[in-house]
């Protein structure tokens, strides 16, 4: 399981370093070295028998490749589309919901047919097509203005220590914490995620175990995903006609409503109820899920949107990733997933609580500046 989660991990650990790659050397050469990357990652997973080297082919490689393949396809958005961003982000984000429902089924009848290494070597022509996907970011907007001032620092005579300093300051830019609203906001996404994806990894397992259902557990992850694509080609074209940091709103209801979704699912007396639920799920999932990007376009604006997803998916690695562990604690202490489900829904409930003060903190700042 460490191979998969491992890869899962990266994905979100990597994004700091990958926004900025993103703002040096753009987003083409960027997305298009990340699936490079991947697809070495799955080539080669298909030639190793080793557990522990494919940690390393696929849990590292791979992971690592697809997290600069993935986060430039949000920033380049935002140089095509301004009114209709959110709309934009709900088209690609649902993209990845049509291919990943039949996608489980594919790889089963696959699996099947050919082995898993030439199921691999399969996945890997997919990343193949994704480096010359890549070339066709063309970035519109002109480069952060930062590199002006770091050529004009060179200039001046300094120490060692103070090269260096300015060195990590070029790469490292953390401007984006200096806005209030922004630490605010990053805080509460990285709080709802900490049970993120304990119904995602548990509700197959706990059907299995209370209600006996094994043929249509299926059921479930597809549901889950045919709603999270409706909800984000939905949100998309919501969140374009709400103004300003009012769209965080959007996000508020849809944590306030995974939290209590979740909570409900041990009340459920039978399969039904488990499918009406995931249905919901999916539905905020999505909700979620395409509104982030515009939120942060709006919070630091275009020049520094790749930072700031960059360092809140570096933020949301750590919640999301413990999260399902702490879950299976607990089900291994109290022997039934209940505990667990109660416990995923109180983070999103506190961290939505505390996304709904960051249009008031906004509107305080900007009575300050007036």
């Amino acid at each position: 399981a460490w191979v998969g989660s491992l890869a899962m991990g990266m994905i979100f650990f990597c994004s700091p370093i990958v926004s900025i790659f993103t703002d040096r050397i753009g987003c083409r050469t960027t997305a298009a070295s990340g699936a490079a990357i991947a697809f070495i990652g799955l080539l080669s997973s298909s030639f190793t028998k080793s557990l522990e080297v494919r940690y390393f082919t696929y849990g590292i490689l791979f992971g690592c490749g697809s997290s600069f393949a993935f986060q430039p396809s949000l920033v380049i958005l935002g140089h095509y589309f301004k009114r209709r961003l959110g709309l934009a982000n709900g088209i690609v984000a649902g993209g990845s919901c049509l291919i990943s429902v039949p996608l489980p089924f594919f790889l089963k009848m696959v699996g099947k047919a050919i082995g898993l290494a030439h199921t691999f070597q399969v996945l890997s022509a997919l990343m193949l097509i994704q480096i010359f996907l890549s070339l066709t970011y063309r970035p519109i907007l002109p480069p952060s203005c930062d590199s002006q001032h770091d050529g004009q620092d060179k200039l001046g005579s300094r120490s060692m220590r103070q090269q260096c300093w300015s060195q990590t300051r070029k790469y490292f830019n953390l401007r984006v914490f200096r806005r209030k609203t922004y630490r605010i906001w990053a805080f509460g996404i990285a709080t709802a995620v900490l049970g993120y994806l304990v119904p995602y990894m548990n509700l197959v397992k706990y059907v299995e175990k209370r209600f006996q259902e094994t043929k249509k557990d299926w059921i479930l992850l597809v549901c889950l995903g045919a709603m999270s694509g409706l909800g984000r080609l939905v949100s998309g074209r919501i969140g374009d006609c709400i103004p300003g940091l009012k769209k965080i709103y959007l996000q508020v209801v849809s944590f306030v409503l995974l939290g209590i979704l979740c909570m409900m699912i041990p009340q459920c007396r039978g399969f039904e109820g488990v499918i009406v639920i995931c249905l919901f799920l999916g539905l905020c999932d999505g909700f979620f899920t395409t509104i982030m990007a515009p939120i942060a376009f709006e919070l630091v604006g275009p020049m520094q949107a790749s930072q700031a997803i960059g360092y809140l998916m570096g933020l949301m690695a750590v919640p999301m990733t413990a999260g399902t562990p702490i879950a299976g604690y607990l089900n291994d202490y109290f022997g039934n997933y209940n505990a667990a489900f109660y416990f995923a829904g109180v983070p999103p409930i506190i961290g939505g609580l505390v996304l709904s003060v960051v249009p008031l903190v906004h509107q305080r700042m900007l009575k300050k500046q007036r």
